[in-house]
């Protein structure tokens, strides 16, 4: 298929048609899909007898069993209906951007990790769009509904609904121009009047999650999915820069959101503060998200495309092959 811009090789594309979401609820949509849901309808996967009453479809009269049995059975089947899936990717300023240091002095982590630097050529930015291209096209192969918006504190581009592969290149289209700019909030842009989904289903949310608000930030987010009825997955897409910082000496560190700055003497210490104070951060991300039974990952940026999904998503059990 063309019309994948520069995020996905048209040859992923195949790759990609044979996998489905991990969802693990059933989900009852609208339209036929490709999805088992708990409703017992027309489809061809059987699912269990059940006496026959009268009025009974006779086309699912079981004679078999009659002529063993005496009993009138009917066949029940699984009804294959559609997943609503729902991507937000975080557009903020600093998924154009990378921290190089920290600073035990620093006001928060959020601003600290927001210290812009560089990001390899956007390689987070990338990365967070080929993700989010590769998992709604999923969607789509399988004739599941996707709905797609950038956010930053609200929701800054949004698609309409889409559905069947022949919207594929709307999705590309979309990700491909989107920009990046201002400060972030995930919570607020839940907050904006018609943001959250419509229909139980999977979410995924792309970000670097740097969140202003910390936990209390976090937990008011997936508050709101859940109540929603949203399974959602977290993936955290950080540049090497952001888990490895390797700068030293006397600097002056700009935060990518806010444009504020702060005189920084990046030391051993400092540096060893910092992976402590990441290592919690992410540690909290994971808590909050088994708290309400969601999905955390961690994704860096220069690993490559096909282990992120082949090795980090479905090793985490959110693709089927």
């Amino acid at each position: 298929m063309s019309g994948t811009g520069h995020l996905l090789p048209p040859e992923w594309l195949t790759r990609l048609e044979r996998l489905s979401l991990g969802a693990r609820t059933r989900v009852a949509g609208t339209l036929q899909g490709k999805r088992r849901s708990r409703r017992l309808g027309s489809s061809l996967e059987f699912a269990d007898y059940r006496q026959y009453t009268p009025g009974d479809d006779v086309r699912r009269f079981d004679w078999g069993v009659y002529s063993r049995t005496g009993k009138a059975f009917v066949r029940q089947f699984m009804d294959e209906q559609e997943l609503m899936v729902s991507i937000y990717l975080d557009c903020s300023a600093s998924m154009g951007t990378a921290i190089s240091a920290s600073s035990p002095e620093s006001a928060s982590l959020s601003e600290a990790m927001k210290a812009a630097g560089s990001d390899q050529g956007g390689a987070k930015w990338l990365l967070a769009r080929q993700l989010a291209a590769s998992i709604g096209y999923m969607a789509l192969a399988s004739y599941d509904r996707l709905q797609v918006a950038c956010y930053s504190r609200t929701l800054d581009l949004r698609l309409p609904i889409l559905r069947g592969k022949g919207a594929a290149h709307r999705l590309f289209a979309h990700l491909q121009q989107a920009p990046t700019g201002g400060d972030g909030s995930l919570a607020a842009a839940l907050s904006v009047p018609g943001a959250l989904p419509r229909l139980p289903g999977m979410t995924w949310i792309f970000s670097d999650f740097w969140l202003e608000g910390g936990e209390e930030e976090l937990s008011r987010s997936l508050s709101l999915l859940s109540g929603a009825g949203q399974e959602a997955v977290l993936v955290q897409v950080l540049s090497r820069e952001e888990l490895e910082p390797r700068l030293s000496g006397d600097l002056r560190l700009v935060d990518s959101e806010s444009r504020t700055g702060k005189e920084v003497a990046v030391t051993g210490r400092v540096l060893d503060a910092y992976r402590e104070e990441l290592n919690n951060y992410r540690q909290m991300l994971a808590r909050v998200c088994a708290e309400r039974g969601m999905t955390y990952v961690l994704i860096p940026a220069d690993m490559p495309l096909q282990e992120a999904v082949f090795g980090v998503l479905a090793g985490a059990g959110l693709i089927n092959g």
